[in-house]
C-alpha cells in the first residue's frame, strides 16, 4: 500500500495537477484546444524529439534494438485492437482513434520520470530510446491512421510531409552521423523549446477533458483502456524473450510498454480531427487505472 501511494504521489499525482490547471482555466477562460495543438505538434514536438535524438550517448547497437523493440510492441498492440475493433463493428473515425489510443503510450512524462525513480539513469536512458521510438511511430504512422479516419490513403500519406517532427528526424541523424554540434545558443534554444512539449501536452489534456464523452463510447473506452494498460506489457514481456534484453533494458522496456495512452494522442485526434473526445476520455482513464496495473508490473520487473 505505502509503494502504491508513493507511486500516485510521485508521478500521478504531478500530472493531475498539471492537467487539473488546463482544465481549471478553461473553465474561466474560453480556449480553442486547436490552438495549442498548433504549437506544440509544429513547434514544442519536434525540438523535444531533435533534443533527445542528439544527447544520448547509449551505443548503436543498443539504439537500434530499443527502437525495434519499441516498434514491434507498437505494430502488435495494434494489430490487436484492430481485430478488436472489428469484431465491435466501430466505424472509421473511432477505429483510428481506437488504434492510436492503444498503440502509442504515455512514454513521455510518465513513462521516463517512474523509469528513473524506480530502476535508476540507466533505465531512463532505455527509457528515453523507447519514448523516441514512440514519438517517430506516432507522428508518422500515427498520422497516417488518424488522416485516415477522414480522407483517403494518397492524402493521409501526404500528410506527413506537413509534419515538421519528420523533419527534426532526419536532420538529427544527420547530426549523429557526420558529428556536427549545433552553436550553443541554437542548442539551448531547442533544448528549451523541447521541455515545454511535456507540459503544454497536460495542459491540452485538461481542456480536453471539458469535451469527454463517456456514454457514446464507453464499450471502445474499456477495449481501449484494457488492451493499452494489460496486452501492451504482456506482449512486451513475450517480445523479450526474443530480443533477449536483460536488466535495465527489458525494465525500462516493458514498463514503458505497460504505460497508459500517450498525452500527445489528443494532439494528433484535435489536429486532424479524429474523435478528440474519445481519445482524451481513453487518456484519462488509462492513467487513472495505471496506478492498479503499472504495481504488479513493477513488483515483476524487481522494483
Amino acid at each position: 500500500m505505502t509503494s502504491l501511494l508513493s507511486l500516485f504521489l510521485d508521478n500521478l499525482l504531478p500530472i493531475f495537477i498539471a492537467a487539473g490547471v488546463g482544465y481549471l482555466i478553461t473553465r474561466w477562460r474560453k480556449i480553442d484546444p486547436r490552438d495549442l495543438s498548433l504549437v506544440t505538434f509544429n513547434i514544442f514536438s519536434p525540438c523535444l524529439i531533435f533534443n533527445i535524438l542528439t544527447h544520448n550517448e547509449l551505443g548503436n547497437g543498443e539504439i537500434i534494438q530499443m527502437i525495434g523493440f519499441g516498434f514491434l510492441v507498437m505494430f502488435l498492440v495494434g494489430l490487436v485492437a484492430w481485430v478488436g475493433g472489428r469484431l465491435l463493428k466501430l466505424d472509421r473515425k473511432m477505429q483510428a482513434a481506437l488504434l492510436v489510443t492503444t498503440m502509442f503510450m504515455n512514454a513521455g512524462n510518465y513513462g521516463l520520470p517512474l523509469a528513473q525513480f524506480v530502476f535508476g539513469d540507466q533505465a531512463l536512458a532505455y527509457a528515453s530510446l523507447y519514448f523516441v521510438s514512440m514519438v517517430m511511430l506516432s507522428y508518422t504512422l500515427g498520422v497516417v491512421i488518424v488522416s485516415m479516419g477522414s480522407m483517403s490513403l494518397p492524402r493521409a500519406l501526404l500528410n506527413l510531409t506537413k509534419v515538421p517532427t519528420i523533419y527534426a528526424l532526419v536532420f538529427a541523424l544527420l547530426i549523429l552521423e557526420t558529428g556536427w554540434r549545433l552553436p550553443l545558443p541554437l542548442d539551448r534554444v531547442i533544448g528549451l523549446l523541447g521541455d515545454a512539449s511535456i507540459p503544454m501536452m497536460l495542459i491540452l489534456l485538461g481542456i480536453q477533458l471539458q469535451q469527454v464523452s463517456w456514454s457514446r463510447a464507453f464499450k471502445p473506452i474499456v477495449l481501449a483502456t484494457t488492451i493499452k494498460l494489460i496486452v501492451g506489457p504482456l506482449v512486451a514481456i513475450g517480445l523479450n524473450w526474443f530480443f533477449g534484453m536483460q536488466g535495465a533494458a527489458q525494465q525500462a522496456g516493458i514498463l514503458q510498454s505497460g504505460m497508459p495512452t500517450a498525452v500527445m494522442t489528443t494532439v494528433l485526434a484535435t489536429e486532424f480531427d479524429t474523435e478528440p473526445a474519445f481519445v482524451t476520455a481513453v487518456v484519462f482513464a488509462g492513467t487513472i487505472l495505471s496506478a492498479f496495473t503499472l504495481t504488479p508490473l513493477l513488483a515483476y520487473l524487481g522494483g
